[in-house]
């Protein structure tokens, strides 16, 4: 695939999605073609299944049909969009991965890992992102940035608690820590025009940069 596959982590409120859609735009602005989407979601179905994961009460599913429910609608996203994309040489940035199914299900929750290392290597194959950012904060300050959003906005998880947020964090810099020729790791306490600095020296690397 002749693609450009960019994937965006890291805890509730840690400030992806606007670095996200400035990061479309930059691509945009040079000329390439993007794709903009997410996780879980990127497809009629996946959207289907993200209101079921990110709405309702907080024990409404086990980590484990999580990660089942999240790997169906990934499925779906691979082949029906995400795909078909890179072998049109276009951008594909994505609000969350494979990772975060990691993070929420397997390290934060206790859906055992060997579960997800099967869905993982049936599901995603080959189709691996060439960048990670994970955006690190602390995960009361993220907590207390989405709450503004409103209660009852999506907001399954973050009814899950400190612990469960602080535990989100360290297996994302974890597998930051495991993969560092992928995943580069943001400071996203600083302001936006801070963060939007780290995200533009991180694709330098890719040769995307200014």
């Amino acid at each position: 695939m002749s693609g450009l596959f960019i994937t965006f982590e890291g805890g509730e409120g840690a400030g992806k999605s606007t670095q996200i859609k400035r990061l479309a735009e930059h691509f945009r602005e040079i000329g390439r073609e993007v794709v903009l989407t997410r996780e879980p979601g990127g497809t009629p179905a996946g959207e289907d299944i993200r209101t079921l994961l990110v709405n309702g009460d907080t024990n409404r599913f086990s980590a484990t049909a999580e990660a089942l429910l999240n790997y169906a609608a990934r499925d779906a996203h691979l082949r029906q969009v995400i795909r078909p994309a890179l072998l049109k040489d276009q951008v594909v940035l994505c609000d969350r991965f494979y990772d975060s199914t990691r993070a929420y299900q397997a390290v934060a929750g206790d859906c055992p890992v060997e579960i997800i290392d099967i869905l993982e290597r049936e599901v995603v194959a080959t189709t691996r992102p060439h960048l990670t950012l994970i955006f690190d904060l602390d995960p009361a300050v993220g907590l207390a940035r989405a709450s503004g959003r409103g209660a009852g906005i999506e907001d399954r998880y973050e009814r899950k608690g400190l612990a469960f947020h602080t535990a989100l964090r360290r297996a994302f810099l974890d597998i930051a820590a495991k993969e560092p020729t992928r995943c580069v790791v943001l400071n996203a306490a600083s302001s936006v025009d801070k963060v939007w600095e780290q995200v533009l020296l991180a694709i330098q690397g890719l040769g995307y940069g200014r």
